[in-house]
């Protein structure tokens, strides 16, 4: 992946015709910012490891995986939110002080045990996509850092094809996972948008939601089993698929981030490969419209694998990078529709029943297959839009049905006014569902502002304002983006300080050092502590 951008530099392309003409109407005039600097310009500080340091972490992983090399550490110096990519246009960064790369379970015991003695934090990396600052190289109150790169820690270790579950290891990326197990007739089902470079271990630490979720679940409904290191133990959990002996503790794992321990192994419920595809555009008067039908949908269990409503906005800008001006100009929603598997028929007539009656009509398949083309795709355009000067990010929230309505305006009225009030600037915000439940759904917006100045400082005060109107209205401070450090101090508004103190006391049992990932979900004081 781009050091200073997202995925393969090979496929970084222009910012089409279509949206260049859109933004002056939208945004008004924006500075092009100077150009980023190149990675062997870029100014690091000195490791902070000492000789006998890496003696060590040469004896638990390997003298060849342990790396202090300057590109090495750019590149495990955070993940790929629209902050991190600011800060990697700055000729001075902050690193971690070296690259580790176990190959085995019992490595990664090794490197902590070693870590706790030595008084150095610990990042644990998978594929490097996170954009909530969960791998920021934070030392806390530790003397060193090291990025436990996990990518090394990759392969299908077991099929059981007839319970329908496998064993992955942690460092296992999408593309990798869905090839080794269509080689022997089954699928896991899970496409995120960061799907090409996010890793299964990943997917479990962060309680990833993939796009299609409507048909097979979240990423934590997929894990049946884990495997874990933590610096005071080692653990192996999920033996049966229901038990009542005691509280489930693989979920005290999944959306931990590292801070409790590093997750080596995961099993997961998979399914046989999809024989048939089907898949089915439309139109529809509104967004609030589509999201009644939507609810409709949810709640009669009409089962399509992915259904995503676009609001006007979304569906404008989509329609315009298609060529589509006349589409464009008719304004109204969109929603795209994919069903796999058994019975399509019978789940595409009701589904469509409930479309039908909301307003929608059917445009096809045409636009539905170029989602579906290009679903992976979004952040090259986001890199785009940055490198013309136009700030471009994305959050994203949950609410119940009842509140979603309420929850949008509050997020996009805090939007506009902040970047107005903070930078004087106009803001453009796209908003669309694309997770549905019985009782809820979520809310993904993707902003643009044309902000000359500092960009990343205003959006720390924008971003903080929509953080407590989320809250405030009732939605979720992550559904499926996680906490990492930008939302931790939100956290116990959620969950409550008797939930910070729970998770607090679990972090002091299982790494009482605090070397995990210091300051990830749990909010550290001034003092390096977490509680």
């Amino acid at each position: 992946m781009r050091w200073n951008g997202w995925g393969d530099p090979a496929q970084a392309t222009d910012l089409p015709l279509a949206v260049r003409t859109l933004l002056p109407l939208l945004l008004g005039r924006t500075r092009r910012p100077a150009d980023a600097v190149e990675l062997a310009d870029v100014t690091v500080a000195p490791s902070a490891l000492t000789a006998h340091d890496l003696d060590v972490f040469g004896r638990a992983v390997g003298f060849a995986q342990v790396d202090v090399t300057h590109e090495a550490r750019i590149r495990h110096a955070g993940g790929r939110s629209t902050p991190d990519l600011l800060r990697r246009r700055a000729a001075e960064q902050r690193v971690p002080d070296a690259v580790l790369r176990p190959g085995t379970h019992d490595e990664v015991t090794a490197v902590l045990t070693a870590a706790a003695e030595l008084d150095v934090a610990v990042i644990p990396f998978g594929g490097g996509t996170s954009v909530v600052g969960a791998l920021d190289p934070d030392r806390g109150a530790h003397r060193a850092v090291v990025s436990l790169d996990l990518r090394r820690l990759s392969g299908l270790i077991n099929l059981d094809p007839v319970s329908g579950d496998a064993v992955l290891a942690a460092g296992t990326t999408g593309p990798e996972a869905e090839g080794l197990l269509s080689a022997h007739g089954f699928e896991l089902g899970h496409y995120p948008q960061s799907f090409r470079y996010a890793t299964i271990g990943g997917f479990a630490a962060a309680r990833s939601s993939g796009q299609n979720s409507a048909g097979y679940g979240r990423f934590d409904t997929m894990v049946t089993g884990i495997r874990v290191a933590t610096p005071t133990g080692d653990l192996e959990l999920g033996r049966s698929p229901g038990s009542a002996a005691g509280p489930d503790l693989i979920r005290v794992f999944l959306g931990s981030e590292g801070i409790f321990g590093v997750i080596t192994e995961v099993r997961v419920r998979v399914h046989p490969l999809p024989q048939q595809r089907i898949l089915e555009s439309w139109s529809i008067p509104d967004f609030a419209t589509g999201a009644e039908a939507l609810r409709h949908v949810a709640q009669s269990a009409t089962g399509p694998t992915v259904i995503r409503l676009s609001d006007e906005a979304e569906t404008a800008v989509s329609l315009a990078q298609l060529g589509k001006i006349g589409k464009v100009l008719a304004k109204g929603a969109s929603i795209v529709t994919v069903y796999e598997g058994d019975d399509i028929a019978h789940r595409r007539a009701r589904t469509a029943e409930i479309l039908r009656a909301a307003g929608g009509s059917s445009s096809g398949e045409t636009d539905a297959e170029a989602w579906l083309d290009g679903r992976f795709d979004g952040p090259y355009l986001r890199d785009s839009l940055l490198d013309a000067g136009v700030f471009c990010e994305t959050l994203e929230t949950a609410t119940v049905w009842a509140g979603l309505s309420g929850l949008r305006d509050a997020v996009t009225s805090v939007i506009k006014d902040g970047f107005a009030a903070e930078a004087g600037a106009k803001s453009f915000v796209m908003c669309h569902i694309s997770h549905i439940y019985p009782t809820g759904a979520s809310l993904y917006f993707t902003i643009l502002a044309g902000v000359r100045g500092d960009q990343l400082a205003v959006w720390e005060k924008v971003k903080s304002a929509v953080n407590d109107a989320i809250l405030a209205a009732g939605g979720t401070i992550s559904h499926h983006h996680a906490i990492g450090r930008d939302h931790a101090p939100w956290l116990a508004q959620e969950i409550g300080e008797t939930g910070v103190r729970i998770l607090s006391a679990i972090k002091r049992e299982l790494d009482p050092r605090g070397i995990l990932n210091p300051g990830a979900v749990i909010a550290m004081d001034r003092a390096g502590r977490t509680d």
